[in-house]
């Protein structure tokens, strides 16, 4: 099993001006990041638009990724798509390149929701592939939710050791925990508190602007120091509030681009934010700002 402890940066996909990936820019990103401390990244992750990557780009992403690492750090791949086959497939080509982890969202859309078919889902990638699953639990994405129930039968799996709760409920975060499972959270604006209660790590998107600040927050809650966390905690939560409720992954991406991290460029459908979402993000921004890096 793969030690996923810490800070799982959910990791931007820069892009160009004309919406082609940049894959110098990718190189770079990698490096800053791990210069920063965290403990693994996610390659074609949500906060990196994984719905409007190709599978072509997403494999090239991987590739060069995963050479980048080095094994630096944890390398985990998402590898989720509609189609069935396409997962399968995207699973084994991340799993063969090195990756010690995937990240696989149920099938939504029209799939299963059902407690028997979602087991049955994951079943047959378990079997397919020799590296960790991370189920992915985001209901208010998919409207599937992953219930604590289902959760302890998944964890029957051989490969299925992790999962990422995205929900933002602490209730059934902590219900996972007491099943005894691995959970990282996914929810930027309970960070601390999910950590505090028992999650292994984080898999976080905001992370992306706030690299250093992410990783001695997992620092401070790990060898116990919480006065120190919470305090820290103070100054990031705004900007965990905001991009939280906002246009995520512009401001994501916007907040990121301020801090000296990527292009500040999404590829369509997504929009950049405006100037008035610019003013309102670096408000609550201003906080983590004033602490410096």
């Amino acid at each position: 099993m793969a030690n996923l402890a810490g800070i799982n940066l959910a990791l931007q996909t820069p892009f160009s001006e004309d919406g082609t990936v940049d894959y110098k820019t990718w190189e770079r990103l990698i490096d800053q990041y791990i210069e920063a401390g965290v403990q693994g990244l996610v390659l074609g992750s949500g906060t990196g638009q994984h719905p409007y990557l190709a599978e072509e780009e997403c494999d090239e992403l991987y590739r060069i990724g995963i050479r980048q690492i080095d094994g630096r750090c944890n390398a985990i791949c998402q590898s989720s798509a509609l189609n069935f086959d396409e997962v399968i497939r995207r699973s084994k080509k991340a799993d063969a390149l090195g990756a010690n982890a995937l990240m696989i969202l149920p099938p939504y859309l029209e799939g299963p929701s059902d407690d028997d078919g979602l087991l049955e889902f994951y079943r047959e990638i378990d079997g397919q592939v020799g590296v960790d699953i991370i189920g992915y639990n985001i209901p208010q994405a998919t409207g599937i939710s992953v219930s604590p129930d289902l959760y302890l039968r998944l964890n029957g799996l051989r490969n299925f050791n992790y999962i990422k709760d995205s929900a933002g409920d602490l209730t059934t975060h902590q219900r996972y925990l007491q099943g005894g499972g691995k959970v990282l959270n996914g929810c930027d604006t309970t960070t601390v508190y999910a950590l505090m209660a028992g999650a292994v790590g984080a898999i976080w998107g905001g992370a992306n602007f706030a690299p250093l600040e992410s990783v001695a927050l997992y620092g401070h809650v790990a060898e116990g120091r919480y006065a120190e966390a919470l305090a820290l905690w103070k100054r990031m939560l705004p900007a965990m509030l905001h991009i939280w409720t906002h246009d995520y992954v512009p401001c994501v991406v916007a907040a990121a681009h301020h801090r000296g991290f990527g292009t500040g460029n999404v590829r369509k459908p997504l929009r950049s934010i405006d100037q008035t979402g610019k003013d309102e993000l670096l408000v609550a921004l201003a906080p983590l700002l004033e602490g410096g890096k």
